[in-house]
């Protein structure tokens, strides 16, 4: 675990406190020289020479362990992007999080809700296919585009430098970042008039919540969960096919099991856990932020501290996993090892209070669709391309997506 502090303390201060080691900082801009645009890379090189509880302070500023690190920051995106911070994910700990998770959790990703909604999985898978075997006629490339909500969750990352240095916000406003948060907000908020009115009535009516709710709570429920939960499961299944396409053993392996499996229920469980462990789609989950002062592997941790979990580094740390760089999907054959939040060393979806609620849906969504992907076709790169040349690069983001999109060729495996 990295921890990244942006809570400026003061000098005085900082000298009392038994810190985590810190790389050697710099006046005014502390740390910020030694972090590249891929953060999480930057924090594994760092935590190699410092240790796994590392401290980094970036900018200046006059100014029970899981509840303790339970809170969020407020940054200028969240703020910008969910309505003052009103969504579930960057809402201050509190009732008003209770509640929106407790909707969240028995409304929407309850076991007999994700169950519920199999049929319009079923109908959109077999569009899919239909669309896909369309395609095979005319041998017509697949690609995975960067869609709309791949620039709002890039843009929720973008380095504000107001965030650090709050007399300097201007320069957000000067490099045009922060009229780019504000267009992509405005868009998404008339989508959300115009297609999401009448979930927005009948939360209102219905009494969900035991408070009062705004418009500008519920769409900022429904923002986060658009675009999350779109773009993470869409990340790790082009993560999945291109890990697959660059092993073709292990295509041909988990295509036949799959083929072997007789009736609806087709699982790729080992592969699909794979695919969490080496790209999680946050490799830094979400930043949290600690609401008081607390003891912490030795070290004094401030209150007002964001704290950053690097589950990328954890994913593929040595002392974890063996030869952790090489896509080997038999390793979780007969492993106990589960990817729900109980296993430090696997934790694609966060542990603790902010743990994602949305797993249990997020899972069966990527197995089905990735199970019949495999299923009806042989998957191909394109002319010129090779297992060995492929572009594996990474886009920083809030999800983990690949850096140029991933272009296949689909084959039916059964005549049309």
């Amino acid at each position: 675990m990295e921890l990244l502090n942006v809570a400026q303390l003061s000098t005085n201060l900082l000298k009392t406190l038994n810190l985590p080691p810190s790389p050697p900082k710099l006046p005014l801009i502390g740390n910020i020289h030694q972090v590249g645009k891929l953060l999480h890379h930057s924090l594994r090189d760092l935590s190699k020479k410092y240790g796994s509880l590392l401290l980094l302070q970036l900018g200046y500023n006059s100014n029970n362990h899981d509840i303790v690190f339970s809170d969020r920051s407020r940054t200028t995106a969240a703020n910008i992007f969910f309505y003052k911070c009103k969504d579930m994910a960057c809402a201050p700990y509190g009732e008003y999080w209770r509640q929106v998770k407790k909707m969240s959790i028995v409304q929407l990703f309850s076991r007999q809700s994700v169950q519920s909604f199999q049929f319009i999985r079923d109908e959109e898978v077999e569009l899919l296919i239909n669309k896909i075997r369309s395609d095979c006629l005319k041998e017509s490339l697949l690609s995975n585009r960067h869609s709309y909500s791949q620039k709002l969750l890039i843009l929720f990352t973008s380095l504000c430098v107001g965030d650090m240095f709050p007399y300097l916000r201007w320069v957000d406003v000067l490099t045009g970042l922060i009229p780019s948060m504000k267009t992509i907000s405005a868009e998404l908020d008339a989508f959300l008039d115009q297609d999401f009115l009448s979930i927005i009535m009948q939360l209102q009516k219905n009494g969900t919540f035991e408070m009062d709710l705004t418009q500008e709570n519920i769409k900022a429920y429904w923002t986060y969960m658009f675009v999350a939960g779109i773009d993470s499961s869409t990340t790790t299944k082009v993560w999945m096919m291109a890990e697959l396409l660059k092993h073709p053993n292990a295509m041909k392996k988990v295509q036949e099991e799959v083929r072997n499996v007789v009736g609806n229920k087709l699982k790729v469980d080992a592969e699909d856990v794979k695919t969490l462990r080496l790209h999680p789609a946050g490799p830094l989950l979400l930043p949290r932020q600690t609401s008081a002062s607390v003891k912490f592997g030795g070290y004094d941790i401030p209150s007002n501290t964001t704290v950053l979990i690097n589950a990328w580094a954890i994913q593929r740390d040595p002392k974890w996993w063996e030869n952790p760089e090489e896509f080997i999907p038999e390793r979780f054959e007969n492993s106990s090892i589960d990817f729900k939040g109980q296993d430090f060393q696997l934790n694609p979806f966060g542990f603790g209070r902010r743990r994602c609620p949305g797993i249990a849906f997020g899972v069966a969504s990527i197995e089905f669709v990735m199970a019949n992907l495999l299923y009806w076709f042989d998957w191909k790169l394109p002319a010129g391309e090779t297992a060995e040349n492929m572009d594996m690069a990474e886009l920083y983001g809030l999800t983990f997506t690949k850096k140029t999109p991933l272009h296949v060729l689909p084959i039916s495996h059964f005549s049309l």
